[in-house]
């Protein structure tokens, strides 16, 4: 097994698709200067293969690139040693990435011949993990490191009855790492992204500067690293805004046929009053399924339809000779306090929507079982081996106006008659839940929708999933869609300045004033 081992490494080091800074493989001697050597005395700075092969590759399973160097910080004062000392050292070679669970999907957060910094380390066995979560007094707020899973700020918050109120689909990730990109999901077209719910942030920056920021302290360094995509430092800790927690959700999945009447059902859901208050429902999100496969795809999207609800759906959309279903996923949340209203109250806004009659199904969750409802798929697919497969995702964010076209080329055009293993998820987000200071980017429009053709390559076809991908992003260009990527991926300095627009001066200009050397999270190749 130790021959199988280096070979592994040797391949790695021979085939990653990024060319290292500086060193060139893990094996070489490496001499630290002043407070690394102790930290590389004491196990934490490791360049053992053991260390860097684990720092190697992500969930994504596409590319890899192997680091010099693995931190293993026992506090937040271990990461500002190592930043300090790049920052001083003229000679430093390495750039730095910032690793939480390795769930980016095309290198982000790797660090080609560089130091990976594996966050989950903070809460490990040498640290007070339960130091790192801290619900305030008054339950208002959480103090959570960035190396924290949301599922474990969830669990917290939830023994003093209250939780954060805006989510992702999957909680197994990192604070850190989601608040530097956006943190969406269905509460965000009444919350915002996870980004509009933070007070208060602890960064490191690229100086190896410990920095307290929010909107009144420090701002600019506070705006840039939401959405910032680990550029301008590591978030260590983030305060999150808490609301009472519900206990349990009515969980409702709609179908439709027509494209034109789910979209405006959607969109009627997500709609302010005159007062400003939005609907009922708790969460919104929509699924799109092509009919090629369309049994084995509802049978596939977790445990919700039953056999017969399958049947019952592919015979409906027999009938209605449609190209495609639609399915909206709401929730309506309650508590011991609303429990004997909430049937009635579902019950009015589903008498307000257009689905097709009959197929409207609805279940009774726990708020802990809902929310956590993607880590079941995860173990289950994980048991036949289709967890740890290439996932060339796909994220775009698409302007209201220009939905419909989307759908008619992508789901009702370039998808038709493809296999497809993975879900496609579409649903409307209203842009004035967020806060255009911070870096994310949006469409211009008020209303925009998120949509993901999260696709699992199963079949040895990650070139043709590739290829497909590259072919709607030139369908979108082609036809004037002015969408925008969320997790994006570009290699092309171009890309990124068309990504960020009229963010990008400001985005280079936080660059230059908080990590000059240009050496942190080189895996986004913004500026490396």
């Amino acid at each position: 097994m130790a021959i199988v081992h280096v070979l592994l490494v040797a391949l790695i080091a021979a085939t990653t698709s990024h060319a290292p800074r500086g060193v060139h493989g893990a094996a070489a001697k490496t001499t630290w200067p002043g407070d690394l050597a102790a930290l590389a005395k004491a196990g934490r700075l490791r360049t053992d293969p053991n260390a860097t092969l684990a720092a190697s590759t992500d969930f994504g399973n596409i590319t890899s690139a192997l680091p010099a160097a693995v931190l293993l910080p026992s506090s937040p004062a271990d990461v500002a040693t190592l930043l300090r000392a790049a920052h001083s050292d003229p000679k430093w070679p390495y750039t730095i990435s910032f690793r939480g669970r390795g769930h980016s999907t095309m290198g982000q957060a790797l660090a080609p011949g560089g130091v990976v910094v594996d966050m989950p380390s903070l809460g490990g066995a040498s640290s007070s993990a339960a130091a790192r979560i801290n619900v305030s007094a008054d339950g208002r707020y959480v103090d959570a490191g960035g190396e924290q899973m949301w599922i474990d700020v969830l669990r917290a918050a939830l023994q003093r009855g209250v939780a954060p109120r805006s989510w992702t689909d999957y909680l197994h990730l990192t604070v850190g790492g989601t608040l530097s990109n956006a943190g969406i999901s269905g509460q965000t077209f009444r919350h915002g992204p996870q980004i509009s719910n933070v007070l208060e942030l602890d960064v490191i920056t690229g100086y190896g500067e410990t920095v307290t920021c929010s909107k009144s302290l420090s701002p600019d360094l506070f705006n840039a690293v939401l959405g910032g995509l680990g550029q301008f430092g590591v978030i260590v800790r983030a305060r999150i805004a808490l609301e009472p927690a519900p206990t349990r959700a009515k969980w409702a999945r709609l179908v439709y046929t027509d494209f034109a009447t789910f979209s405006a059902d959607q969109e009627k859901l997500i709609a302010p009053r005159p007062d400003g208050s939005i609907g009922l429902f708790s969460y919104l999100e929509g699924s799109a399924f092509v009919i090629h496969g369309l049994a084995a795809a509802l049978k596939n999207s977790g445990t919700f339809f039953s056999d017969a609800d399958v049947v019952s759906i592919v015979t409906r959309a027999a009938a209605k000779n449609a190209t495609n279903v639609y399915v909206i996923e709401a929730t309506l949340n309650y508590d011991n306090a609303t429990a004997a209203s909430v049937d009635q109250a579902l019950k009015s806004v589903l008498a307000e929507l257009r689905f097709e009659e009959g197929l409207s199904f609805v279940r009774d969750a726990s708020y802990l079982e809902f929310l956590d409802r993607v880590y079941g798929e995860e173990v289950a697919l994980d048991k036949i081996g289709l967890w740890r497969v290439p996932h060339p995702w796909l994220n775009v964010l698409v302007p209201r106006s220009r939905i419909a076209d989307f759908d008619r080329g992508v789901f009702g055009g370039i998808l038709q008659g493809t296999d497809i293993a993975g879900p496609m998820v579409i649903y409307p987000l209203n842009k004035s839940k967020w806060d255009d200071s911070m870096s994310a980017v949006t469409p211009a429009e008020e209303v925009f929708y998120a949509v993901s053709m999260l696709f699992s390559s199963v079949a040895n076809d990650l070139k043709r999933l590739q290829a497909q991908n590259q072919k709607i992003l030139r369908f979108c260009d082609l036809a004037g869609i002015g969408y925008k990527e969320y997790l994006a991926h570009y290699t092309v300095r171009g890309d990124w300045v068309r990504h960020f627009g009229g963010k990008w001066d400001r985005f280079v200009q936080m660059k230059d004033k908080y990590d000059p050397k240009k050496l942190l999270s080189p895996g986004q190749d913004i500026f490396n």
